[in-house]
């Protein structure tokens, strides 16, 4: 019996390095039931005069810019179509390649569709507003009122194409009392549209974003809002479990507001390019405390069954997309195979 369904992994780290595919369908073994499949879309660049022969993995290593690395998309659809169909099912692939602030993003996400059709089921994790990397990024920052993030999600709703994005909630170091900066924005953008199935990665946290004044109570209004009924959010990450031990009361309140909602949260270990079994369990291990005080259907639908229903629709919408286009899978045509050769496991995202 599987124990989850990983909703939020990363095959491939800041440096486009992880596992072969093969390697990771072995690790999920009979403990992972299904997983998604996405590398991260954006690539550390490695300058010379700022590091020099020091070659970074991750973005905290360098001063050193981010750059879109729109390759990860044609990496993932070769590895996955490089497997057997069994394997293939328990696989769910994102398209993450694209620059959410370029208006030619969503023809990016079109011609992948129709490159290699069959194989995607939704977009993400990309990310609009996070700790550190926006800044990286030069002058063509995402934002959340942006007109190309907005035909972005305008045509995966069309086509039936989940949509994982990070955004945190407000920025690194917030002044005392001040609004959420990046909550209303978000909203707004949840809002206007209504036919895109959107999962909010992380409930809006981060490394040190830290939850905001009634964090929960905010994340129960939205989920009590008709208006969201199209949203829903994922507890990925260790640096977002660490937050059941705030306070003693912090994982009851938690658990209370899954119960009340247990049909719009879903579980992910957002490990990258995870190798070792031990680590890549330590998320789920971690957020021991949680799945405790779940009562068994609550526990189930967190953990396997709101991944399942998800992305098994957006597998039919997709694919029924295609079909009315021609776009018919070509299983076996392709003979590619997973070039990546890295060995991190690291969590660092």
């Amino acid at each position: 019996m599987y124990l989850f369904n990983d909703s939020h992994v990363h095959l491939t780290n800041y440096v486009q390095e992880g596992p072969r595919l093969e390697q990771f369908v072995e690790l999920m073994g009979d403990l992972v039931g299904r997983a998604t499949l996405f590398g991260i879309p954006l690539q550390q660049e490695w300058s010379y005069r700022i590091s020099g022969a020091h070659a970074p993995t991750y973005y905290l290593q360098t001063d050193a810019p981010l750059y879109y690395y729109s390759f990860t998309d044609a990496q993932i659809a070769m590895s996955y179509l490089s497997l057997p169909a069994a394997a293939r099912a328990r696989l769910d692939p994102m398209i993450t390649g694209f620059n959410p602030a370029d208006m030619y993003g969503a023809d990016h996400i079109r011609r992948v569709l129709e490159t290699f059709p069959g194989v995607f089921s939704g977009i993400g994790e990309f990310t609009i507003h996070k700790e550190f990397v926006s800044s990286k990024l030069g002058a063509d920052v995402p934002t959340l009122s942006d007109p190309a993030l907005a035909r972005i999600l305008d045509f995966a709703g069309e086509v039936g194409l989940l949509v994982i994005i990070h955004n945190d909630m407000d920025t690194p170091f917030p002044d005392e009392g001040a609004h959420p900066t990046f909550l209303a924005p978000m909203k707004s953008l949840l809002r206007r549209h209504p036919r895109t199935r959107i999962i909010w990665s992380h409930i809006g946290l981060g490394r040190i974003i830290r939850p905001v004044k009634d964090h929960l109570r905010i994340i129960e209004g939205i989920l009590k809002d008709s208006l969201y009924e199209h949203v829903y959010f994922d507890i990925s990450w260790d640096e977002v479990a660490k937050y059941l031990e705030m306070t003693e009361t912090t994982a009851e309140r938690s658990a209370a507001l899954l119960q009340r909602f247990p049909d719009r949260f879903l579980f992910g270990t957002d490990l990258v390019g995870p190798t070792d079994r031990r680590k890549y369990m330590s998320v789920y291990e971690q957020y021991s405390p949680l799945w405790e005080l779940l009562d068994r259907t609550t526990r189930e639908k967190v953990l396997k069954g709101n991944h399942q229903r998800l992305f098994d629709e957006a597998r039919r919408r997709v694919r029924a997309w295609e079909h009315a286009r021609g776009l018919e899978p070509a299983f076996g045509k392709h003979n590619g195979h997973n070039g990546h050769n890295g060995h991190s496991s690291r969590s660092r995202r």
